[in-house]
């Protein structure tokens, strides 16, 4: 018998037929991931459609007395140790918080981005320091094979002090969420203590019900001195940065995922020009991120996909928004609660089509 015993909420439609941005089949992925690893048994689904939650079950072998439209009713029923929410970005917060205010699971995981207001964002993570129930979000990027390596170089002081961060992707909030977290964790942890941006939106693109801008350019700073720059769009790695994340030290500089050869290199003064490697893992990373969550409620350890990270991230991600709705630097803590992008389509002051 498994140590820990699992559910999914929001099974989703189509697993074969994947349209990113609308249906991803996340939690094909998260099913995977508890089939795949040995202390998991994948016991409980839940969608609001039956027959995606039939078709579910019956990819992962789950009993029909297992199967819900409901899922407090699941989660009274079977009990799951650990929940994965894999819905829409808009139905996380509700879920989350209805799931933790059972006190069922000892564990939530919920795909990323967190939620689509601030408010939202930080009721979860409030909430679950109140519960003592272990909340992470899927930052499954993390795990990577290149983004560890990429930090144990600089831990090692390959490249010298840390002193700026370079942010190159589609956007800010659905594929940036996974960059600008890591960026955080390249520098300690630590948030921003404020953040100047401009967005362009024109061409609507909603993701996951949630709009993204077309291109930004957004910058910060850490309270250690350390700045960093992001710039979205839709080339590889965003055209301007050349790299999803570039880390700038006194001594050199590192690339992850560059658009040259090879998933990461880097330079220093004792190297003849770049060192190009392609570190990979054998795993999916969405199984490594479960293992990390269940090795970590097994310790007592913090997750690195904890909560309180993924706020830290998604804090600069709104207050870029609301720099450029107000067109001024915004200081942090966040004071503004909501989604400036989204009430700006809303109010007319951005028309994308």
């Amino acid at each position: 018998m498994s140590e820990y015993t699992a559910a999914v909420i929001g099974t989703g439609p189509e697993p074969d037929n994947i349209v990113w941005g609308e249906s991803a089949a996340m939690a094909y992925r998260h099913g995977n991931g508890y089939r795949t690893l040995d202390r998991s048994d994948l016991v409980a689904c839940c969608d609001i459609v039956r027959e995606n939650a039939a078709a579910f079950a019956a990819e992962f072998d789950i009993p029909e007395e297992n199967v819900f439209e409901d899922h407090e009713e699941m989660l009274r029923t079977v009990e799951p140790d650990v929940v994965s929410i894999c819905t829409p970005v808009p139905t996380h917060a509700d879920l989350v918080l209805s799931t933790l205010e059972t006190g069922v699971p000892q564990a939530v995981h919920c795909e990323k981005p967190m939620a689509d207001t601030w408010e939202d964002s930080k009721r979860m993570a409030a909430r679950a320091d109140e519960t003592g129930i272990q909340l992470t979000f899927n930052h499954q990027r993390r795990m990577g094979a290149a983004w560890q390596r990429a930090d144990d170089l600089l831990a090692d002081g390959r490249i010298g002090d840390l002193t700026r961060i370079g942010v190159g992707g589609k956007n800010l909030f659905d594929f940036g969420s996974h960059l600008i977290d890591l960026a955080n964790g390249y520098n300690g942890e630590r948030g921003a203590d404020w953040v100047l941006s401009q967005v362009h939106y024109s061409d609507e693109d909603v993701r996951y019900g949630t709009h993204n801008e077309n291109q930004a350019v957004a910058l910060w700073e850490y309270d250690n001195g350390v700045h960093a720059f992001a710039a979205t769009g839709k080339g590889t790695g965003g055209d301007a940065t050349g790299c999803l994340v570039r880390l700038v030290g006194t001594d050199g500089t590192i690339e992850v995922k560059p658009d040259t050869d090879g998933l990461i290199r880097y330079r220093s003064s004792d190297t003849d020009g770049w060192v190009t490697e392609s570190p990979e893992n054998d795993d999916d990373k969405i199984t490594l991120a479960l293992a990390h969550v269940l090795e970590c409620l097994s310790t007592g350890d913090d997750p690195v996909l904890s909560a309180d990270n993924a706020l830290r991230a998604t804090e600069i991600i709104f207050g870029a928004w609301e720099s450029a709705r107000k067109r001024e630097r915004i200081e942090f803590p966040l004071e503004y609660g909501g989604n400036a992008l989204t009430e700006m389509v809303e109010s007319g002051d951005l028309v994308p089509e």
